[in-house]
């Protein structure tokens, strides 16, 4: 029988590997910086030569960004794979924003669903706050503090989902996501009446979440997201019996 050699892996491999881990998981945030090369090489208990050959191959791959003179960043545009042309796009066609609450139905059900299931004690006090920061954006009336506040929670409940392939479909969603959210907000705020109903939806979502209830979680999402969709509906026909009205206005003075 003939037998093989067993190779031992190349110390730069190993540390390859152990930095793409860290971005794949969100550990490793779009546009963070690294720490420097001699605290990164002591942490890793390594030798900086193979470290920044692993840094220079992670670099080729489009994974990493050195800076001249300024360091080592994750790659900024990393999770930006729908561009901002095409954000304006689809939020210039109303229909677009009912697929999209069809796609939140699901990103989000599920991201909460698990989150509720597999969040550590760290996940859920990190839920907790991005919770109180939407509240408090909410009573500033900073429409655009508070969708930054709804997305970066979003971002914690799916980071407590531990579903990598989860997480980085959200980011690369993210731009489109908040438009949406924050396009929900202006009509929203336009029914002062609707936004005590919000706010109680979300603390069902979010009571769900940190009780350890999954279906609860779940089910609170859907019914929040549906409560969107059908205020959206009775905009989106109120609008059109508005525009019929003033084409038999316009008729009649013609």
């Amino acid at each position: 029988m003939a037998y093989s050699k067993i190779r031992q892996p190349k110390l730069s491999d190993a540390i390859e590997q152990q930095l793409e881990s860290l971005i794949m998981e969100g550990t490793l945030h779009p546009g963070e910086k690294l720490l420097p090369e001699r605290e990164l090489a002591v942490r890793f208990d390594v030798s900086r030569p193979s470290l920044r050959e692993a840094i220079q191959r992670l670099e080729a791959k489009g994974l990493l960004l050195r800076r001249r003179g300024g360091g080592t960043f994750v790659q900024n545009s990393l999770w930006k794979s729908l561009s901002d042309p095409l954000v304006e796009l689809l939020a210039g066609h109303p229909e677009s924003q009912f697929d999209l609450l069809e796609t939140r139905h699901a990103l989000e059900g599920i991201a909460a669903y698990y989150a509720a299931l597999r969040g550590t004690d760290e996940d859920l006090v990190r839920i907790r706050d991005c919770h109180m920061q939407i509240q408090t954006a909410q009573q500033s009336g900073d429409l655009d503090a508070e969708a930054n506040a709804l997305m970066q929670y979003q971002v914690a409940v799916t980071e407590a989902a531990h579903n990598v392939v989860l997480l980085h479909l959200l980011r690369s969603m993210g731009p489109m996501l908040e438009q949406n959210v924050r396009q929900n907000f202006e009509m929203l705020y336009s029914r002062r009446e609707i936004l005590a109903q919000v706010s109680e939806h979300r603390a069902s979502i979010f009571e769900a979440i940190v009780a350890c209830e999954p279906e609860q979680a779940r089910e609170a999402s859907h019914r929040h997201l549906a409560f969107i969709e059908e205020i959206l509906l009775d905009r989106s026909r109120e609008q059109s019996r508005r525009e019929r009205s003033m084409r038999r206005l316009q008729q009649r003075k013609d």
